[in-house]
């Protein structure tokens, strides 16, 4: 199996956090529910979501958990 290269990791990081970024402010907004609402119901900032849907930051399995039951939606129709 051939080894990733950093670069290759970043990207695909990277990739992730905007397509996962991207799904979250679609059934946001599907939802009918702003940046603030979203961020006060999963217990973080407006700032940190729009980092989120941005895809700016990664975020960890248990935050990905909570945002989709806060968005009532299976954690897989996110990824």
């Amino acid at each position: 199996m051939p080894d990733l290269s950093t670069d290759e990791i970043e990207r695909i990081k990277q990739s992730v956090a905007i397509k996962l970024g991207e799904n979250i402010k679609r059934v946001r907004k599907q939802r009918n529910l702003t940046q603030s609402e979203l961020a006060s119901m999963v217990l973080s900032d407006r700032q940190y979501l729009y980092k989120i849907e941005s895809g700016k930051v990664g975020i960890s399995v248990s935050k990905l958990y909570v945002i989709a039951a806060a968005l009532e939606i299976d954690v897989q129709d996110l990824l």
